[in-house]
């Protein structure tokens, strides 16, 4: 099987502390898998090195049987690789609908035309305003970014990495910090994405992860611990012990 992510081996220190240590699993395509793991356990930090924001020490990283170790963030990106990220990352003195549409520029051959403006008539926005529709926000797409909701800004960072068409999702913490009612609204766009997206989740709502996992990792200083269905990582001891300290 060709899977859509493979990690093996992968380590990454910064000076005399290891934050990935010697981790390895792997994602199968469509799977929907969850990261979990208390504060300071290493889960940004081993997203940072699938995307390429950070590189690893040592070990690999495969996107659908393509070695993607050592290739930059837009090699990645157009591997298949999208994410979000712990922190808003949008534009936000620019409208929602100019924000999905320089993601969709990002993987666009008219990306290498950097001196042809984008015009509200063009193909592009019009993509972004369907794409924008599909999270609920197609009302607000003129909208500056800093004019709407934290949840609303949530939605539009994943409209943003869907519109690159992802085979792989990268969700960092996507319910952080968000309502009652957010959380509900988000979980619920999350759930409906396609299965030809695989989606791996960082988050701490464990209501909310358990009900979307079907594999879960749990990390704890950099390593691996426990990994498997739901049933197994929730009743494992080792879950327990890092979770409530028996």
């Amino acid at each position: 099987m060709t899977y859509a992510l493979e990690i093996s081996h992968l380590c990454k220190s910064f000076g005399g502390v290891k934050v990935t240590q010697d981790v390895s699993f792997v994602v199968k395509p469509g799977e929907r898998r969850l990261i979990i793991g208390p504060n300071g356990a290493g889960k940004t930090t081993l997203f940072n090195q699938i995307s390429g924001d950070l590189q690893p020490d040592s070990g690999t990283i495969k996107v659908f049987g393509e070695d993607v170790t050592h290739q930059p963030v837009h090699r990645r990106a157009h591997a298949g690789v999208s994410r979000t990220y712990q922190i808003i990352t949008l534009f936000s003195k620019d409208t929602l609908l100019h924000n999905v549409a320089l993601s969709l520029l990002g993987v666009s051959a008219r990306r290498f035309q950097a001196f042809k403006p984008l015009k509200l008539d063009d193909t592009l926005y019009a993509q972004a305003e369907t794409i924008l529709a599909s999270v609920g926000l197609k009302d607000s797409a003129h909208l500056a970014a800093s004019e709407i909701s934290y949840g609303e800004q949530r939605r539009v960072e994943i409209a943003v990495a869907m519109a690159q068409s992802p085979r792989l999702l990268l969700l960092d913490e996507p319910l952080a910090g968000l309502s009652h009612d957010e959380r509900i609204i988000v979980r619920d766009l999350v759930a409906a994405l396609p299965k030809s997206t695989t989606i791996v989740m960082i988050e701490h709502d464990m209501d909310v992860a358990l009900a979307f996992a079907e594999q879960i990792a749990v990390l704890h200083y950099g390593s691996l611990i426990v990994e498997g269905d739901r049933e197994t990582v929730v009743n494992h001891p080792r879950t327990r012990e890092v979770y409530l300290g028996h």
